[in-house]
């Protein structure tokens, strides 16, 4: 029986119909979504968890400018673990858990301490845990004896200004501000510390209004895990770490293994927001969606830096991918993850247009100061490292940073499905973030969408030939900038 082809679409196979638009500025666009089910986003990016992409530098980048990052996994269950804390951390409307050291503590003791959590102010307790001073930066700048007690450096408690655990935001705020003071602890009627507010903290959400943040005013974060081996224990560490959400995430999302380990997470952890994919049908965004998961990650073979499509043969153009998996998604209110293949913002549109609530951008974040990896100079320009996870340079690093025990022979009968290549220097993820979302604004603005859920009802696709394509591209003219 003969098969039935059908035509797949990618982004460059289309353009959005012009409408009549209802939006007089650009800054009338509201591009608030949903992550997930349940969590919501100001700005619909995500970077991808990818070891040149993600880790907490970036996932902070992101969560400030309204987005999410998701911590990649091939690292320890540990260091990933840690990445999340170091998001988590970054800034707080109460830290409820701050740093304490014994009284009894040293300067060595201070300085690894320092070292170890990444924070230079420790709250100086006494064997019954209450209160008794306060050691900041300030404090340690001229004393250099390991084995100085931090009772002889630290501010005492007679000369700290302290508040209940009640105090509200903006009594902090005053109290801050009436005392001229930086850090301010919270104790209870025993004298113990249970929180610590910060100007630091209060002046970063004065800075990044729109960022993504949790119930107690923490950036959002997510973290990655597989389907097999340490996957369970993995979650386990991610979400007492404080994990918003939990990505399961392996190259064919549409299989049994991950239905399994969807169903083994549940199982263990009940409600906590799952992400799962990738996939690229219809078929499998029903069965992720049954299986039970707060959002799917579609996108099969897109990336700059995947090459399934060319190794396996496998894949879906990924507008029509996309359009696919929502018109299946849409219908349980489970969000779609438009996962790769995005170059421009134009695509965001697109990508966003066809069916999807956010993008994950892979490419484009890698060359930026928050991506891992170091910046170096190429043939006199400054490039960083990106690769696709299923490289065999990823494999490579992955063994090393896992520390497992490897032979040129468990490399030698693996089939990579990715490249490493280097990407040109970029700046800050936050330039990138804002070149996307103000195509993004406009892109809505030509389709008549005040709103994402607008857009999603209101695009209209046009199908272009190449010489249309080649037609929307600079032309006849001599670019100079």
């Amino acid at each position: 029986m003969p098969k039935v082809i059908r035509l797949g679409l990618t982004y460059n196979d289309v353009l959005l119909v012009p409408k009549k638009t209802p939006v007089a500025s650009r800054r009338d666009i509201l591009l608030k979504t949903k992550l997930s089910r349940h969590i919501e986003l100001n700005t619909p990016i995500v970077s991808a968890n990818q070891d040149t992409v993600t880790e907490s530098a970036m996932a902070i980048a992101m969560a400030r400018e309204g987005g999410f990052g998701i911590i990649h996994r091939f690292m320890t269950i540990d260091q990933e673990a840690e990445e999340v804390r170091k998001v988590k951390r970054w800034s707080h409307v109460v830290i409820d858990d701050p740093y304490t050291l014994p009284q009894s503590s040293t300067l060595g003791e201070l300085l690894r301490s320092r070292e170890q959590f990444g924070v230079t102010s420790f709250l100086i307790v006494d064997e019954r845990g209450k209160l008794t001073g306060i050691v900041t930066a300030r404090d340690t700048v001229f004393e250099d004896n390991p084995a100085t007690p931090i009772a002889k450096i630290m501010t005492p408690k007679s000369k700290l200004v302290t508040a209940g655990p009640t105090t509200t935001n903006d009594e902090a705020k005053r109290i801050l501000h009436q005392h001229r003071i930086e850090k301010l602890p919270l104790i209870d009627d025993d004298g113990r510390p249970v929180g610590l507010i910060t100007m630091q903290d209060i002046l970063k959400r004065e800075k990044f209004p729109a960022a993504a943040k949790d119930k107690k005013g923490r950036l959002l974060v997510g973290a990655a895990i597989g389907v097999k081996d340490d996957y369970l224990e993995r979650a386990a560490a991610l979400l007492h770490a404080g994990a918003d959400a939990l990505v399961l995430d392996i190259a064919h999302g549409h299989s049994d293994l991950m239905l399994n380990a969807i169903r083994e997470v549940r199982k263990k952890f009940g409600d906590v927001e799952l992400i799962a994919g990738n996939v690229a049908t219809a078929a499998g965004a029903a069965d992720l969606v049954k299986a039970g998961v707060d959002a799917v990650k579609v996108g099969v073979g897109p990336g700059a830096a995947c090459t399934t499509r060319m190794v396996t043969g496998a894949g879906v153009p990924q507008l029509t991918a996309i359009m696919d998996c929502a018109a299946v998604a849409m219908k349980h209110g489970i969000p779609i993850i438009a996962d790769g293949g995005i170059q421009t913002s134009g695509d965001v549109t697109k990508a966003l247009a066809a069916g999807a609530s956010s993008v994950m951008c892979g490419n484009l974040l890698a060359g930026t100061d928050e991506s891992p990896g170091s910046l170096v100079t190429r043939a006199g320009r400054k490039v960083k490292v990106f690769r696709g996870m299923a490289s065999r340079a990823a494999a490579e690093r992955r063994a090393i940073r896992e520390q497992r025990q490897t032979d040129d022979t468990t490399f030698n009968e693996m089939v990579p499905e990715g490249v490493e290549s280097v990407v040109p220097y970029r700046g800050s993820a936050r330039d990138i973030i804002h070149q996307l979302v103000g195509g993004l604004r406009s892109g809505m603005s030509y389709c008549g969408s005040r709103t994402i859920d607008e857009l999603h009802e209101k695009a209209e696709f046009i199908q272009i030939t190449e010489a249309g394509w080649k037609e929307s591209l600079p032309h006849d003219a001599e670019v100079t900038s």
